[in-house]
């Protein structure tokens, strides 16, 4: 089984995708900076699960407010304007869900500095669907929606200053290899060291083999519609150890 990872940036620069090979070891056999859409693609053509870390959708109350206000159709009985109001348009199910577990909000898609991604994703994901490999932002497809970050905490490992410092990111994939000793990087050591891009790659095709196996989060039964407009954050709910389980037999 293969599975891929991607990092999303709002262009080529900066996207990094990684793909790992699971037999008795996890083996990373590609890791590229600056990848656009067309190689995307390609790589969900080839592997059971893509990982992509960004937003697959927006919030619906955030949908319904835009919608409502360019037809001047939002009054003050449903715009509050206070900040829990404003809360239900920037986050979206999923990130509630992320925050009930790790405790730490996801950056907003609808406020943050999310939105050029998230546009590119969109026409990603509609790339994907159109070359006939399925897609449903909830998951259940060849795609999930990943965040490194949380899976990383998930797991148990210690995450400050990864993203920003490249001697972070060398402790940090000490310890992910004390734990995940079937983990080979190779020659894509010294990328995953200097770019937090390809890093975070690396750990988006983990966190996919955990969604291929079935052991990451689902949406509950009564938020599954919501989920396959918002998309859903497959996030890890067994050890690190149990991503080689059966392997082989994949």
């Amino acid at each position: 089984m293969l599975t891929a990872g991607v990092d999303l940036a709002a262009q080529s620069k900066g996207t990094a995708l990684a793909i790992i090979d699971w037999q008795s070891s996890a083996t990373v056999v590609d890791l590229r900076l600056d990848v656009d859409d067309a190689r995307v693609v390609d790589a969900a053509r080839r592997v059971g699960k893509v990982g992509i870390d960004c937003a697959f959708g927006w919030p619906d109350e955030f949908v319904r407010f835009v919608h409502a206000h360019a037809n001047d159709a939002a009054d003050s009985r449903t715009v509050d304007g206070g900040i829990e109001w404003r809360r239900t348009l920037a986050f979206r199910e999923t990130d509630r869900d992320v925050r009930r577990r790790t405790g730490r909000w996801p950056l907003s898609v609808s406020t943050d500095r999310l939105g050029l991604t998230a546009m590119r994703c969109a026409g990603l994901l509609a790339r994907i669907a159109e070359a006939g490999i399925p897609v449903d932002r909830a998951g259940s497809g060849r795609v999930v929606e990943i965040y490194p970050g949380a899976s990383l905490r998930l797991w148990g490992f210690a995450t400050a200053g990864y993203r920003t410092d490249p001697e972070d990111r060398r402790r940090l994939l000490r310890t992910i290899q004390d734990a995940a000793p079937w983990l080979d990087v190779g020659d894509f050591e010294p990328a995953m060291i200097s770019s937090a891009d390809a890093f975070d790659a690396v750990i988006a095709a983990l966190a996919a083999r955990s969604a291929a196996r079935g052991t990451s989060s689902a949406p509950p039964a009564d938020v599954s519609a919501l989920a396959a407009r918002e998309g859903w954050i497959a996030l890890p709910e067994g050890p690190i150890a149990d991503l080689i389980l059966d392997a082989e037999a994949d």
